[in-house]
């Protein structure tokens, strides 16, 4: 028997058919191919995995404001380096970008199956430290609950069409031998900034679902690749500026988004192509 048409899935699949998403699947293809078979990921594939955590947190905590470096969050994550017991707002952020970022590693098993399963694991990560009530944390806005985050998108939606796109999104990751892996990991990323479906965290959490999504879908197979330093890589202004268009820009906007996001993961490969050169060089950290 056959499927029931979806609408969503329907038109992202022809929105993926466009000329320059078709150019941003394959380039961001190519360039995670080229970092698969780096000598270095022959045996040392875990060490340099865990420096691309690195990087990643890094880069996701810097484009929500967390001023920190790689030095700082490494030495965090294998505790040559301690958490403040009173944490500043920023260093929040940094905690929870390093718990999220990790946390993207365990949920890529479940992530294409159950999505909202992994966004739920993924938010308790994340806003551990910065929600005001612990209730809030691994699940979606109740009404009368606001989020203040993003503001740039416009206001966040409210319970009943943040609910009603988050079920959409189920459906484009059920969809994923459809549509490139690419595309519904950028999709998942802006839909979880643009819906915000928590209080707070939302921006950690959407690009620690689209690093497990990258991996998940076999885009990234050596979890080596750093899509958030690629987010970064032309400056918080660019990613915010394209998510905007996402979120305010119609189809247009949405191409704008998709090669953005293709530029990111080129971009985060070649970073992971200098994790692996460090690696192999014994000069890593």
């Amino acid at each position: 028997m056959s499927s029931k048409p979806d609408p969503v899935v329907d038109a992202l699949s022809q929105i993926a058919a466009l000329p320059a998403v078709v150019t941003a699947v394959d380039d961001s293809r190519e360039a995670c191919t080229r970092l698969r078979w780096h000598q270095a990921l022959r045996r040392r594939i875990p060490e340099a995995a865990a420096e691309s955590r690195v990087r990643g947190a890094w880069a996701s905590a810097e484009l929500d404001g967390a001023r920190s470096s790689a030095d700082i969050v490494r030495d965090l994550a294998c505790g040559a380096r301690h958490w403040s017991p009173d944490p500043d707002p920023g260093e929040r952020v940094l905690r929870g970008a390093v718990t999220a970022t990790s946390e993207a590693e365990h949920v890529r098993s479940v992530v294409l199956a159950a999505p909202l399963q992994a966004l739920a694991r993924l938010h308790l990560a994340a806003a551990a430290d910065l929600v005001d009530d612990p209730a809030q944390l691994g699940r979606p806005r109740n009404p009368g609950e606001e989020c203040g985050e993003l503001v740039d998108l416009g206001p966040a939606p409210e319970v009943s069409e943040m609910r009603a796109r988050l079920d959409a999104l189920t459906r484009v990751v059920a969809a994923h031998g459809r549509i490139p892996t690419l595309v519904v990991a950028a999709i998942v990323h802006a839909e979880v900034a643009a819906v915000r479906p928590f209080t707070r965290g939302n921006g950690v959490v959407a690009r620690a679902m689209e690093r497990a999504i990258i991996q998940a879908g076999g885009l990234d197979p050596t979890a080596v690749v750093v899509p958030e330093a690629g987010h970064g890589a032309q400056g918080g202004t660019a990613y915010l500026g394209s998510l905007t268009a996402y979120a305010t820009g119609g189809p247009d906007g949405l191409v704008l988004w998709l090669t953005h996001c293709g530029d990111a993961v080129v971009a985060g490969a070649l970073e992971g192509q200098g994790i692996a050169d460090a690696v192999l060089a014994g000069r890593l950290g």
